[in-house]
């Protein structure tokens, strides 16, 4: 049976790792010691953990006056709080003034399941997206998760990281790249590509797999960047294997397919199958369930790519 992960503990082992090297790191959080896994962080560095209560705004404002007072604050909260009810902070205190501040959206997508679409954030990269001078970074397992917070320490402006709660196995090989504008391609085919993130990149490639045994060469790229994400690798699909479909846990109103498919229709037009929530409100059920529901899965990966080869694409 895969070893599965909860990408929340890396992302607070790390933070805690760092922040002995480093006095400038500071966390931020919404009364969600908990459910960010800060309790750690809280009793290592008890006068290093600002909790501001269920004041999302605050909490964005906070982060920042920090960052100009030059600490390294990580902010952090319930991704769909996060990037809802702070939109304006983000965008006028966090992009717009470039100010050093890592935003951290827990538990993102549909991960909260039950509690419905009042928790569910798959609005998250869509808002994420459209704000000006703010990297969009999708974990898609631990060492990507840890891989993101030294990124955004160095990095000087602003970050906004997704940290995944569905547990996932880890797909990430040894040495890998990671980077604004860096994929990993981990399978190779020139039939069809898949661009997946967070969450489904594990479900690319057990449909990779299975796609293999019918001789079907699945090309599974993982885009942990969704902005900016890795051009070159998208160019490369679109012009060596017969089309593209990308894989999110997010609305398809303006995420990673939307980035793709801008791209290659003014770059080098190709057929895609963009998965996602098809812009609606996700029903109540578990998040196992809601990801079965819109085939966000290995089997819903599969129709597609059959689909796109029933077109004529197979090459």
């Amino acid at each position: 049976m895969t070893t599965t992960y909860d990408c929340r503990q890396d992302f607070a082992d790390e933070l805690i790792k760092l922040a002995e090297a480093d006095e400038r790191i500071v966390a931020v959080c919404n009364d969600s010691v908990g459910s960010s896994n800060l309790v750690g962080f809280r009793e290592r560095f008890p006068d290093r953990l600002i909790n501001v209560g269920i004041a999302e705004q605050d909490l964005v404002g906070v982060g920042a006056g920090l960052a100009n007072g030059g600490k390294i604050p990580f902010v952090s909260a319930a991704a769909p709080f996060l990037t809802g009810r702070a939109l304006e902070q983000i965008k006028a205190d966090a992009a717009y003034s470039n100010t050093h501040v890592v935003l951290c959206g827990q538990s993102p997508g549909m991960a909260y399941g039950e509690l419905g679409p009042t928790h569910h954030s798959i609005e998250d990269l869509s808002w994420m997206r459209a704000v000006a001078n703010l990297p969009v970074v999708v974990p898609a397992d631990p060492e990507q998760t840890r891989a993101a917070v030294r990124w955004a320490i160095e990095n000087p402006g602003p970050s906004f990281i997704r940290i995944p709660r569905f547990k996932v196995p880890a797909v990430t090989p040894d040495g890998a790249p990671f980077g604004p504008g860096r994929s990993n391609q981990l399978t190779d085919g020139d039939d069809v590509t898949v661009i997946a993130i967070g969450t489904l990149v594990s479900r690319a490639l057990e449909a990779a797999e299975r796609l293999r045994a019918e001789g079907i060469g699945l090309r599974v790229i993982n885009m942990p960047f969704v902005d900016p994400f890795d051009v070159g690798a998208v160019l490369a699909a679109a012009r060596e294997t017969g089309g593209i479909i990308t894989a999110e846990e997010a609305t398809v109103s303006g995420g990673l397919g939307a980035a793709v498919a801008s791209l290659v229709a003014a770059e080098h037009p190709v057929r895609m199958r963009i998965l996602g929530i098809p812009n609606v409100f996700a029903p109540t059920g578990s998040a196992g369930f809601l990801l079965e529901h819109f085939g966000l899965t290995a089997d819903g990966i599969v129709a597609a790519a059959r689909e796109l080869l029933g077109h004529g694409l197979h090459r």
